[in-house]
């Protein structure tokens, strides 16, 4: 039961968010009713632990990310090739947003407590839960303009009264950090007056009103009902906007972290062990300040990785993700960063800002156009354009470089680059279309003209399976390497999400960490040539019996040259 104490905290987070908006009554009320959804779910039986370690690996995926023509739902297929070929590697599946949609692949939810019908039913999810880890999408931030919410707002019914988020001419959004460049504001003249709608992301996904309690309410039922149905890691999707101010950035506002602390808060007080990943694709030091003082998120993204990486690969130069590793902070337990180089989304360029230059990212910018890359937008304040992100998927990002312009050592570069974000200190996320080697879905885009399709191809399950029995096929390649990566990355102490990490200089063609296991029994060299010639290391005493985990051919001899490949990793494990 929750105590009185823990009452009177959540009282406070309410207060923290709500005191210049509402009374003591009318908060206290509030928080009365999220005491109650609390202590009528602790009623339930439910399993209490969750253990996070070396074992622990997330694969990113759509419901239907692979399809049967012939099946009613489109995640039994996935499902079924889960229980085939990947349950093995992962333990945890984040299935993209399922929900009814409107537009943006399932970001704009019509209704949170449904499934689509083209994908499954509740039970699908609660029974795969059974016996995996399930992460889902909180699409927190806005909803869909043809959902019910917003057809009550017009009519001023609930639930959706109040809903949505309108400003009057009078709103200063000057300083406003854009994540897109179409029109922010649409008026509207509705309940006898002139309001403007506030719409971050796309016209067909309009901003909800948090200032509104009910808002904030409904949304811990919406985690509460994902709870219910074994859910138990939460993706807040694009938090950082979550509450607006005249005047401001309207972007990181402390009102959007305390709301993540009394999240955070409730959380605590389950009877099943969740976890919370803010979405914050932003500048470093913005994303890091979603842990809070270990009261925010459990998890955060790790956004710089994946450009820093594939432009670390790209341009053969270690310096900027060498100086960048060794300033990242490390974590504690109960925070992890995830590691991911490849989403539903594309390649961030907001995180690389402040750590690689202006002429690094426009270098970036013009080698990944070369490679097949589109790019989505960004407003800035001068009212200008700013690229947002770049829309490719990671094979098409590595294919080729200025240096190696027919694409010769693609796929070292593919693999050592997952090595890295698989060996990192965090949990890595693996998305699944990256398990092939999947290339731009071109056919798609041009369907739809949505730059982001071309990373979110659809697999039929029979096609798949077929390029996976072909030993020879680009497919079943890929996959074998990715999975003996996981596979060895699962049976090693020191690849626990809360091992160290130290990073080594070793000149600017090599990246080198080490990790170290928590009971500092096992420490493992994460070595990579970045460069498409061979380098040559010279290893001292200490590496005599040394294992490499990745290739057991490769003999360490102590005070000799290890020749490393060009754009080969070794894990060199003592």
């Amino acid at each position: 039961m929750l105590s009185p104490s823990g009452q009177k905290k959540i009282e406070t987070k309410l207060r923290n968010i709500y005191r210049f908006l509402y009374s003591k009554i009318e908060i206290d009320r509030y928080s009365e009713e999220i005491t109650q959804i609390i202590k009528r779910f602790n009623k339930k039986d439910k399993k209490k632990s969750k253990l996070i370690s070396e074992k622990t690996s997330i694969v990113i995926c759509y419901g239907d990310s692979v399809f049967n023509s012939k099946q009613k739902y489109q995640i039994k297929g996935f499902q079924n090739f889960y229980q085939k070929k990947l349950k093995n590697y992962f333990n945890t599946v984040h299935f993209l947003p399922f929900y009814p949609s409107s537009s943006d692949s399932g970001f704009a939810v019509k209704d949170h407590y449904k499934i689509d019908s083209r994908i499954g039913k509740w039970s699908d999810i609660s029974n795969f839960a059974k016996k995996n880890d399930v992460m889902a999408d909180i699409v927190i931030n806005h909803s869909s303009a043809r959902g019910l919410w917003f057809r009550n707002f017009l009519r001023e019914k609930k639930p959706g009264k109040d809903y949505f988020l309108t400003v009057n001419s009078k709103f200063n959004a000057s300083k406003v950090i854009r994540p897109r460049d179409h029109e922010l504001l649409k008026k509207i003249n509705i309940f006898k007056k002139t309001e403007y709608l506030w719409r971050t992301f796309s016209p067909d996904q309009l901003d909800l009103n948090f200032k509104n309690p009910a808002v904030l309410l409904r949304f811990i039922k919406i985690m509460i009902n994902l709870v219910n149905h074994g859910v138990t890691i939460f993706r807040l999707d694009a938090i950082a906007y979550l509450w607006k101010e005249s005047g401001t950035k309207c972007i990181n506002l402390k009102q959007t972290h305390e709301i993540i602390k009394l999240f955070r808060l409730i959380c605590s007080f389950l009877n099943v062990k969740t976890i919370l990943v803010t979405e914050t694709n932003l500048p470093e030091k913005e994303n890091l300040s979603y842990f809070g003082k270990k009261d925010e998120a459990n998890w955060i993204y790790n956004f710089s990785l994946s450009p820093l990486l594939i432009h670390a690969f790209l341009f053969e130069n270690s310096s900027y993700l060498s100086r960048w590793s060794k300033q990242l902070p490390s974590t504690k337990p109960g925070n992890n960063y995830l590691n991911f180089i490849a989403s539903h989304d594309g390649i961030g360029m907001r995180p690389a800002e402040g750590i690689l230059n202006k002429k690094s990212i426009k270098n970036l910018l013009n080698r990944l156009k070369k490679n097949g890359s589109k790019f989505s937008y960004r407003k800035i304040k001068d009212k200008s354009k700013k690229v947002y992100e770049a829309n490719i998927t990671v094979f098409n990002a590595l294919k080729k470089s200025d240096t190696d312009k027919e694409g010769k050592f693609c796929f070292e570069r593919y693999i050592s680059a997952h090595a890295i974000m698989i060996s990192l200190e965090g949990v890595p996320a693996v998305y699944f279309n990256s398990l092939f080697g999947t290339s731009n879905d071109e056919a798609k885009y041009i369907i739809t003209g949505n730059n982001r399709d071309v990373n979110r191809y659809r697999w039929n399950q029979k096609v798949i399976l077929n390029h996976l029995k072909n030993t020879k096929s680009k497919q079943s390649i890929f996959f074998k390497n990715l999975t003996n990566l996981l596979n060895i990355k699962k049976k090693q102490k020191a690849f626990h999400p809360n091992a160290s990490r130290t990073t080594l200089n070793m000149g600017s063609k090599i990246f080198c960490f080490q990790r170290t296991s928590i009971d500092k029994k096992q420490t493992i060299m994460c070595i990579t040539n970045l460069s498409s010639k061979a380098q040559n290391l010279l290893l001292n005493n200490k590496f005599k019996n040394w294992k490499n985990l990745i290739n057991q051919k490769i003999n360490i001899l102590p005070n000799k040259k290890l020749e490393l490949q060009p754009f080969q990793t070794i894990w060199l494990s003592n």
